[in-house]
C-alpha cells in the first residue's frame, strides 16, 4: 500500500511538471493551401480574419516552402522531418513501408516518447497508421460528393468538358439542396460524404438544416478536446494535429462562403500570356502506361485547358475557381476561428504552441497550370505561422526562406524534447533546423540552416533515384530548378516576383547558375551513390507480369470508354490507345519544349 501511495504521489509530481514547464502544440494543416490569404499577399479579396489574428500573435514566414508540391510525400517529410532524397520517398506508395521512415520517429511518437498525449483529426498523413496517435477523432474526408446512388459526381453546376474530370478534380460549387435535382441518366442526386472506407449521406435541407461538413465536425472535436483539457490540475501536456481537407478538391462549402465572393466583383491573378513558353516542366513528364492504367503526368496543363474550354474566356473561367478556392479557404477560416477562441478563451493562451501551414501551395492558371506538383513558387510556397507565448514575437515577419522540413526541429527545441528522433540506426536524423531564432528576431534572428530552400517533385516512378530526381532552389532573391533531364530555370524574383523570365540560358548569369548548381549538388546525393532503400515494387519481368499489366490496362481503358464514348473516333464500338491519347489530347495538347 505505502509503494502504491508513493507511486501515485511520483506520478502525481511528474504531471504537476509536466503541466508547469512543457507547452501544449496544436499543429494545423490545411490540404493544397497557397497564399490566398490575409498577410500573406496571394489574393487582395481574401477573407481570413482568423488566420490574420493568429499571425498578429505570432510570426509569419513570408518564404516557407513545402519539400515536395504533393499532399502524401510531403506530409511523410513534414511529420518525420526527412527530405524525400533520404528517405526514398518521393511517391504515393504507404510511407511506414520506407525503411528510413518506419525506423524513424514521427512528430507525434516524439512527442507521445517525451511524455506528451497525442490526439490528432482529420487529414494529417496519408496512410495514417493507428499506433501513431493515442487518441484520434476523423479520418480524411474529402466529401462533400453528388451521389446518385451509384457514383460520385462532380457538382450539378460544372459545365463540360470540366465535369467530365471527375467528381474529386473536376467538382466545385456551393453545398445547397439537391431536391428535384438528377443526373445525366435521370437518376435523383443526393449528397455523400464519409472517409474512403465508411460512406455516408449527408443532409442538406437548408443552410440551416443540414449536417456539417467534415471540416466543421473536425473543427467540433478540436474545440471539444481542448475544453476537455481546460483547468486540470497536472494534466499531461498534448500535441494535437487538426488536418482540414479544404481548399483541396472538390471546393464544395456551404452556399454563405459563396455568397462572400460575388463572381462578377472576382480578381483575377496577373498571368503572363506565353510565360510557359520558356520552361521544362512538361519535357520530364510522360505518359506510362503500367498497372494503373495510362495517366496524363502533366495534370495542371490538363486542368487549365479544360477548365478554359468550358466557358466562354479564360477570364469567365479562372473566376468560377477562384471564387471556389476563396470561399473553401473562408470556410476553413472559420474553423481555425473556433480553435482560437477555444485557447484565448482560457487557461491554454499562454503555454500552448500554434502553427498553422499547408501540404503545398496550388497554381492559378499562372504558366497555364491550375494545380499543384511544379517546381514553381505558386505549388511550392506554403503559408507558414507560428505562434509560440514567451518565444516568438507578435506581429513579426520573416523573410528567410524555410520548408516545412523546419518544423519538427523547432518543436524539439521550443518543447524541450530529445533531439534523437530515430528508433535504431536504420532511421535517419532530422534534416532541418530550428527556427527558434526567426521566432525571437524576426529580420535578425541568426539562422543557422540552408540559404535556400528545398523541394523536390513528384514524378510517378516504380523507383525513385535521389541523385536524378527534379529539384528547386528557393533562395532569398533566385529560384534555381534543375529537372531530371538536365534543363534547367533560373529567376531573378527580387525583381521578377511571378517568375516570367528565364535566365537559365543568358550568360550574363552563368556566374550565378553555376554557384546553384553547386549548391543543389551538395544537398542532394552524388550519382552512384547508394540508394535509400525502398519498398519492394512487383517484379514486370515475367511474362505473366506483363500480361497482367496488359489486361489492366486495357480494363482501365475499358473503363474510361463507357465514360466517354465520343472518344471513338471511327465508331467501330472500341476505343484504341491511339483514339484514347487523341482524345486525352484535346484537354492536355503535346507540345515540344
Amino acid at each position: 500500500m505505502k509503494k502504491i501511495l508513493i507511486f501515485a504521489m511520483m506520478l502525481s509530481f511528474a504531471q504537476i511538471t509536466w503541466a508547469a514547464s512543457s507547452p501544449n502544440v496544436i499543429l494545423i494543416i490545411c490540404d493544397d493551401l497557397n497564399d490566398y490569404i490575409q498577410g500573406f499577399g496571394g489574393h487582395p479579396q481574401a477573407k481570413t480574419p482568423n488566420i490574420l489574428r493568429l499571425a498578429h500573435s505570432g510570426v509569419t514566414f513570408t518564404q516557407a516552402h513545402c519539400n515536395i508540391p504533393i499532399c502524401g510525400p510531403s506530409r511523410a517529410s513534414l511529420f518525420t522531418g526527412i527530405y524525400p532524397h533520404n528517405s526514398g520517398c518521393f511517391g504515393f506508395t504507404k510511407w511506414d513501408g520506407y525503411e528510413v521512415l518506419k525506423n524513424s520517429r514521427t512528430m507525434m511518437d516524439h512527442f507521445r516518447e517525451n511524455g506528451y498525449q497525442t490526439l490528432g483529426t482529420g487529414k494529417l498523413m496519408h496512410h495514417m497508421v493507428r499506433q501513431e496517435w493515442k487518441n484520434y477523432g476523423n479520418h480524411a474526408d474529402y466529401g462533400p460528393f453528388v451521389f446518385d446512388g451509384q457514383d460520385k459526381l462532380p457538382h450539378p453546376g460544372v459545365p463540360a468538358p470540366y465535369r467530365e474530370i471527375g467528381a474529386v478534380d473536376g467538382s466545385y460549387g456551393p453545398l445547397v439542396n439537391l431536391a428535384g435535382k438528377k443526373s445525366l441518366e435521370g437518376k435523383p442526386l443526393v449528397w455523400r460524404t464519409g472517409s474512403w472506407a465508411d460512406q455516408r449521406n449527408m443532409k442538406v435541407n437548408s443552410q440551416a438544416d443540414r449536417d456539417l461538413t467534415a471540416d466543421e465536425l473536425n473543427g467540433q472535436w478540436a474545440v471539444d478536446q481542448l475544453k476537455a483539457r481546460v483547468d486540470k490540475p497536472g494534466r499531461q501536456p498534448f500535441f494535437m494535429g487538426v488536418g482540414f481537407i479544404r481548399p483541396h478538391t472538390p471546393l464544395i462549402v456551404p452556399k454563405k462562403y459563396f455568397d462572400m465572393f460575388p463572381l462578377d466583383s472576382i480578381e483575377l491573378p496577373v498571368i503572363r500570356s506565353g510565360d510557359v513558353e520558356d520552361t521544362f516542366a512538361r519535357s520530364i513528364r510522360g505518359i506510362p502506361e503500367g498497372a494503373d492504367g495510362p495517366r496524363s503526368e502533366d495534370m495542371g496543363t490538363r486542368l487549365f485547358n479544360t477548365l478554359v474550354n468550358s466557358y466562354e474566356s479564360q477570364d469567365e473561367a479562372l473566376r468560377h475557381f477562384i471564387q471556389s478556392y476563396l470561399a473553401s479557404v473562408a470556410s476553413v477560416d472559420d474553423q481555425i476561428g473556433r480553435i482560437l477562441d477555444a485557447v484565448d478563451n482560457s487557461s491554454l493562451k499562454d503555454n500552448t504552441i500554434i502553427i498553422l501551414t499547408s501540404d503545398h501551395g496550388w497554381g492559378m492558371g499562372q504558366k497555364n497550370y491550375l494545380y499543384k506538383n511544379s517546381l514553381w513558387q505558386e505549388s511550392t510556397r506554403v503559408p507558414l505561422v507560428i505562434r509560440a507565448p514567451g518565444v516568438a514575437r507578435a506581429k513579426g515577419v520573416s523573410a528567410q526562406p524555410v520548408s516545412l522540413i523546419d518544423i519538427y526541429p523547432t518543436l524539439v527545441d521550443l518543447c524541450g524534447l530529445s533531439k534523437e528522433t530515430r528508433k535504431n540506426k536504420k532511421g535517419h536524423p532530422l534534416d532541418g533546423y530550428s527556427l527558434r531564432s526567426l521566432l525571437v528576431s524576426p529580420e535578425k534572428g541568426k539562422w543557422s540552416g540552408p540559404s535556400s530552400a528545398l523541394t523536390a517533385l513528384y514524378v510517378w516512378r516504380m523507383k525513385y533515384d535521389p541523385s536524378k530526381e527534379n529539384y528547386a532552389l528557393r533562395a532569398k532573391d533566385w529560384r534555381y530548378i534543375r529537372y531530371a533531364n538536365g534543363k534547367e530555370e533560373l529567376y531573378f524574383t527580387k525583381s521578377d516576383p511571378h517568375e516570367w523570365t528565364n535566365l537559365a540560358g543568358n550568360s550574363p548569369y552563368a556566374k550565378t547558375l553555376n554557384v546553384f548548381r553547386q549548391e543543389l549538388k551538395s544537398r542532394i546525393p552524388v550519382s552512384g551513390s547508394s540508394l535509400p532503400p525502398q519498398p519492394p515494387f512487383k517484379p514486370k519481368s515475367t511474362a505473366a507480369n506483363k500480361t497482367d499489366s496488359k489486361q489492366s490496362a486495357e480494363a482501365w481503358k475499358t473503363k474510361y470508354f463507357t465514360k466517354h464514348p465520343a472518344a471513338d473516333t471511327n465508331k467501330d464500338g472500341k476505343l484504341s490507345w491511339p483514339e484514347y491519347k487523341a482524345y486525352r489530347a484535346k484537354f492536355d495538347p503535346p507540345k515540344s519544349d
